[in-house]
């Protein structure tokens, strides 16, 4: 075997046994693992885990995750004790809504391929005995869950990675990481110096102390969550052995933030139903040896925060209403600022990696994706969810992180509409028209901290204005929230008049320098050697195809560059890739520029007035730019249109931009111009096909299959992914991105709904909305190739099955009429 990197994993808990596994699995053989406590049972948050893996979640990636880590820990033991009870999870609802949730869930699981049924309150009743059948309405079985004997899960993981030459040290506790020429090179420890290439940081709640040691912001907060002991209980006597521990499936009664799980003859009681505990490291005791009892993450239960729990607990369970509770502790978890878990290299130290704000649920997943992102440059599963470079610069700092973390944990158990708006922090990022938008009644939610107009009240009369055929029907109740019908008013305007669009918070970076081209020519799909004033649509890609991004790129001088990205990680994934000769410079201008979308039948009889440039079509060709002045103010005009209508995207300084929407608003008003919103905006781009990264595609897909293989030119010569997609044939792809109109013409599905065809399930929605052009709701989903224009299928839509046909597209002018005149 030949030499392989040196790589320390500081951490022996869940996460770091599991990535110790994966990486000698593919024949890494070097390979230690360090942790401050005591081997096996170190006292962090894997020491008192209550190991519940529930792999049904909203999220394919997280999923997925889950999914791995059962398939993995049912097939360990240790001496012939288990590492995983396969006794399923039962979801109960006690609430209409709850159920309601329930069939959403139940066709989350569809979508990513896990067995799961919504059942009857009888049926509950037999899975889970100790239930009161009559405080149930129903709920969502999932056969293929169960407990996760975390503990002895690291026992059996480290043993097989010792066995292929990985090493475990205990009670070692590091101190500092070394460096040299932004590089790892060491892990400083109290008993020495331990050389590495790699350091990946798997140190759970103590990850922010540890990223920290090379500069590295790690957003997580330590949050203390209780769980409880019962006494021996007389209906489950004799019904577990020691070894088995249970039989009935883990039950979760989500309307009170609780969970259940059996001990043997006790009953374990999780609870998130009390006020956020954040934890300071600083206040945590330390083991002083390694036979000391006591563990950092098991912190002294507070029994008046727990009274509420126990008094519900009691009522949905008969056998605990003469019982006592005899034993519990407040555990430490990790919870970040979107409850996604954190995995990436440090921007400045290469080879410093984090894997951290893992629960065992998605251990193995998360340390498999970590293994291949190290060992292949790639993880098979999708991971944007998870980067931590995802979020922006002000979503890192602690006020932030401490106050979005410590709502994630109230909310933990909440049922979350997809467009439900945050409550707090708000206002963080606002863009220069902020004030006349909420003059204007916009009703704002939230994106990476910016407040984003999603339709404005002051369109409200529009809504009776508008012709029968734009006028959109009743929807039902979940698809009505954070919704209004001034969207369709919007829309029409967009369509018949002119809006204005508040793009701002898109994220701009400006590429320039002597290698800016050569650097983007390499990076990206398209021909980016262009005349000046050039606007490319062009896609990002991995080693292996997959759509890493799409990016739209304007050629404003020879070496200069204006990049419309997808969000910070195609800041990251552009900064990384820097020449070393300093001849590219990549800066992040959104927060000091703006942008309108002006668009609409009508836009240029607003605009070129106010302009002495040449705003006509042969003067500003579509997918072309140009510097121009409007009202004397200095603009970047694109001609460039996300909702298929004549416009631009017209940019300017921050200080600029107030007066600029002051003066297109002024002079549309004969025009009939409103302010419009996200919702329609969603509901027009997606008339027009086009494609929204990270719900659409990512890199899971190639751009043929993504139905964007016209902005791939692999005859520009070399460029990143370029040999994996000229080995594809765009016509033998077994998938396919396809557009679906909906057969009633009134059920809006919102994403994440399974397909079927043939009355089997065969993909899954991405967008959707009602198409207030078409009139009919709207919505794009992967399929298989074979269900091709005219095919006819289903949509699960809270256990209803809405009929559906497969459409050619785009369903709004296919020509490009509109856009092109």
């Amino acid at each position: 075997m030949g030499t392989t990197p040196r790589v320390v994993i500081i951490g022996a808990g869940i996460v770091g046994a599991n990535l110790a596994d994966e990486l000698t699995e593919r024949g890494w053989n070097q390979v230690t693992v360090l942790d401050q406590g005591p081997l096996p049972l170190t006292g962090g948050s894997t020491s008192h885990a209550p190991g519940l893996v529930f792999q049904t979640n909203g999220s394919k990636t997280m999923t997925e995750f889950a999914a791995y880590t059962v398939d993995k820990l049912k097939g360990l033991d240790v001496d012939g004790d288990w590492c995983f009870n396969q006794v399923g999870g039962l979801e109960i609802a006690t609430t209409p809504e709850r159920l309601h949730d329930l069939h959403r869930k139940q066709g989350w699981a569809t979508s990513w391929g896990v067995a799961g049924e919504v059942l009857d309150p009888e049926e509950c009743a037999k899975l889970h005995p100790l239930l009161d059948q009559d405080r149930v309405l129903g709920g969502f079985h999932t056969p293929a869950d169960g407990l996760a004997k975390s503990t002895r899960a690291v026992v059996a993981l480290a043993r097989r990675a010792e066995s292929r030459g990985a090493t475990f040290r205990g009670s070692t506790r590091v101190i500092g990481i070394d460096q040299h020429g932004g590089r790892v090179t060491g892990v400083r420890t109290d008993h020495g110096e331990i050389p590495a290439d790699i350091v990946v940081s798997c140190a759970g709640f103590w990850g922010r102390a540890i990223g920290e040691m090379v500069g590295m912001k790690v957003p997580l907060l330590p949050l203390a969550h209780q769980y409880a002991h019962t006494e021996p209980l007389p209906e489950l006597a004799g019904r577990n052995d020691a070894r088995i521990e249970a039989r009935m499936p883990i039950l979760r009664h989500q309307d009170q933030d609780l969970y259940f799980r059996e001990h043997n003859d006790r009953l374990g009681i999780g609870t998130y139903a009390h006020r956020p505990m954040p934890v300071r490291l600083s206040e945590l005791p330390e083991q002083d040896s390694p036979t000391d009892a006591a563990m950092p993450s098991m912190l002294p239960f507070t029994e008046d925060d727990f009274a509420a729990s126990w008094e519900h607990s009691r009522r949905l369970l008969p056998a605990l209403r003469t019982a006592r509770v005899e034993s519990g502790f407040n555990g430490i978890f990790s919870f970040t600022p979107d409850d996604g878990p954190l995995v990436g290299e440090s921007p400045d130290v290469a080879g410093f990696w984090i894997a951290e704000a893992v629960w065992v649920t998605h251990s193995s997943g998360v340390a498999r994706a970590v293994a291949e992102l190290l060992v292949d440059g790639r993880s098979r599963t999708e991971l944007h969810g998870c980067d931590v470079h995802r979020f922006d610069e002000v979503e890192t700092t602690d006020h932030h992180v401490d106050e979005t973390a410590q709502r994630n944990f109230v909310e933990i158990y909440d049922v979350k509409h997809p467009l439900q708006p945050k409550l707090s922090p708000r206002n963080v990022r606002v863009s220069p028209f902020h004030a006349r938008q909420r003059e204007l009644g916009a009703v704002f939610l939230e994106s990476h901290g910016w407040e984003r107009p999603h339709w404005y009240e002051a369109n409200a009369p529009l809504v009776k204005r508008l012709p029968m055929e734009w006028q959109p029907p009743a929807r039902d109740a979940w698809s009505a929230m954070h919704h209004s019908p001034i969207a369709a008013a919007e829309a029409w305007k967009t369509r018949n008049a002119v809006a204005l669009y508040d793009m701002t918070s898109l994220k701009r970076l400006e590429i320039s320098g002597p290698g800016a081209l050569s650097f983007l020519d390499r990076l990206t799909t398209g021909k980016m050697d262009k005349s000046i004033g050039a606007v490319t649509y062009t896609l990002v890609l991995d080693e292996a195809g997959g759509v890493r991004s799409d990016l739209t790129v304007a050629r404003l001088g020879e070496q200069l560059f204006q990049v419309g990205a997808n969000g910070n990680l195609d800041f990251d994934h552009f900064t990384r890739r820097l020449p070393d000769d300093h001849s590219v410079q990549v800066r992040d201008i959104t927060g000091g520029t703006c942008c309108i979308g002006v668009w609409g039948p009508l836009a240029r009889d607003l605009v070129q007035p106010l302009s002495h440039d040449d705003f006509s079509h042969e003067g500003l060709k579509y997918f072309r730019c140009a510097q121009a002045h409007i009202a004397g103010i200095p603009v970047l005009a694109m001609r460039v249109s996300y909702v298929g209508e004549l416009g631009w995207e017209i940019y300017t300084g921050a200080e600029y931009g107030q007066r600029l929407w002051d003066v297109l608003f002024e002079a549309g008003r004969e025009l009939g111009v409103v302010a419009a919103g996200r919702a329609a905006f969603n509901s027009l781009r997606l008339e027009k096909g086009y494609r929204a990264w990270g719900s659409d595609m990512t890199t899971e897909h190639n751009p043929y299959e993504a139905g964007v293989g016209f902005a791939v030119r692999p005859q520009k010569g070399e460029f990143v992914g370029r040999d994996a997609i000229t080995a594809i044939d765009e016509d033998a792809v077994t998938r396919r991105l396809s557009c679906l109109t909906i057969d009633d013409g009134r059920s809006v599905v919102l994403g994440h709904e399974p397909v079927f065809v043939d009355g089997e399930p065969a993909g899954y929605v991405t967008s959707a909305a009602f198409s207030h052009t078409l009139g009919i709701p709207i919505a794009y989903a992967w399929l298989p190739a074979t269900a091709v224009v005219g095919t006819q299928v289903e949509v699960q839509y809270f256990g209803r099955g809405v009929r559906a046909t497969v459409a050619a597209e785009p369903l709004v002018d296919p020509d490009m009429h509109r856009i092109r005149r």
